[in-house]
């Protein structure tokens, strides 16, 4: 079966909030774990809900460090926040064409929509899944089942693209096709140990895999 349908992460793989998400952790880990993590513990925790990262920092006072990280976000959200290379003009080209195209994201709605107008990507999605709609996160796949089911898809024609461990888990989980993208914060390397079934090294590499 030929592929029709294209789930997308947001940060890290349509948009660039690497930046913005470090400071936001390292302004909340600074408050509530003075001197206990580094840049490097950060990346560890890019990915997953809030929620998972800081039940593992203090698990008393989870809910308080999510809403001093989501403050300092929003903050400074505009200022950082801009689409990785190629990937406005790409999902255009593929809007055009017929594609089914939907995000499947661990972010809140309200950021993700902010992301989306400030990027330029508003409005080119047919579904967005967001952690607002979900019971579990990726890596299970409810997330992306919940996509195909709005968009009327199966696993079988589509692929799962992603920058992180859980984009490439979810799809695999939910039997769809998965797509690292090698400008990950964590490194090509990295995915690749989680066995995407492509690689992107640009945004246009879906041209060639989708033979468009």
């Amino acid at each position: 079966m030929s592929i029709r349908t294209l789930l997308f992460d947001l940060d890290g793989t349509l948009i660039d909030t690497n930046e913005l998400i470090i400071s936001s952790f390292a302004h909340t880990l600074d408050q509530y774990a003075p001197g206990k993590y580094e840049r490097e513990d950060i990346l560890a925790f890019m990915g997953p809900p809030l929620k998972d990262t800081f039940i593992q920092v203090d698990p008393n006072r989870v809910e308080e460090m999510i809403e001093t990280y989501r403050a300092h976000n929003l903050e400074h959200h505009d200022r950082l926040v801009i689409p990785f290379p190629g990937v406005v003009d790409t999902i255009k080209s593929l809007k055009e064409k017929g594609y089914k195209l939907g995000i499947v994201t661990t972010k809140m709605r309200r950021t993700v929509e902010m992301g989306l107008i400030i990027t330029g990507l508003e409005g080119l999605f047919d579904t967005v899944i967001t952690l607002d709609d979900v019971k579990k996160a990726k890596p299970d796949p409810e997330p992306i089942y919940k996509a195909l089911d709005a968009l009327g898809s199966t696993p079988e024609e589509t692929i799962m693209v992603g920058d992180n461990y859980h984009d490439i888990e979810a799809g695999k989980n939910a039997g769809t096709k998965t797509a690292g993208v090698a400008w990950s914060i964590k490194g090509k390397d990295f995915l690749g140990k989680y066995n995407p079934d492509y690689m992107l090294e640009e945004m246009e590499d879906l041209y060639k895999i989708l033979g468009v």
